[in-house]
């Protein structure tokens, strides 16, 4: 697994890439890609760190692991590749922000729009095998993501926290709510997105915190 990643990143969270457990779960990953297939392609791994520069980090948002269906993950949680069908929790994402906000929901789910705009689409688990979900859970990337939410809460604050499901706020739980704006909700899965994520209104509030500590609001 070759990691590469803007160099902003690797200022807060490089020494993960010389632990014992990363050395393990890069060989596991190399494996994993050399005789299996494997989501999202290779080049995409990092991609969310690529897209969102630790600098202009204002929003985290916590999916679980990558989509696991042909075409579909991006290395973005939630997003999918221009042209690519909407997942159900997408649409429910996209129904929200314009229940919201109003803006309109968009022809592509390809939430690299987000990501420039300083969201960090940010899965647990950054690897998962061809329809069979997390698959790749419990092989250490979850000790690296923890570690890259460690040091957003270290070296940052203001950010706003999108936390949707149990899974995303246990995660979560490692950010200050004193110093940062956490908003919780339901996953806006179909089995759960009446339960509260409908009606939660993140996205509206999210710009309003931003606009409070001298920020720019999120073009969602």
């Amino acid at each position: 697994m070759n990691v590469r990643i803007a160099e902003d990143w690797k200022q807060v969270i490089g020494e993960e890439f010389d632990k014992p457990y990363f050395a393990e779960l890069a060989q596991f990953v190399r494996d994993e890609y050399s005789s299996r297939r494997i989501f999202p392609a290779g080049r995409n791994i990092f991609r969310a760190f690529d897209k969102c520069p630790f600098d202009d980090l204002k929003v985290v948002i916590i999916g679980q692991d990558p989509y696991h269906g042909e075409g579909q993950a991006n290395g973005l949680c939630f997003s999918v590749g221009d042209g690519v069908p909407f997942p159900p929790s997408l649409q429910n994402i996209f129904k929200e922000v314009h229940d919201d906000t109003g803006v309109p929901v968009p022809q592509s789910g390809n939430l690299d729009r987000w990501a420039e705009q300083g969201v960090l689409l940010l899965n647990a688990v950054l690897t998962v095998r061809a329809h069979e979900a997390a698959s790749h859970a419990g092989r250490g990337w979850e000790q690296f993501t923890d570690a890259v939410v460690r040091a957003i809460n270290l070296h940052k604050r203001n950010v706003v926290y999108m936390l949707w499901g149990s899974y995303a706020q246990r995660k979560g739980s490692i950010a200050d709510a004193a110093h940062n704006c956490i908003l919780r909700a339901v996953h806006p899965s179909p089995l759960s997105v009446y339960r509260g994520f409908f009606g939660c209104r993140h996205f509206s509030q999210a710009n309003a915190y931003l606009e409070s500590v001298g920020k720019s609001p999120i073009v969602w």
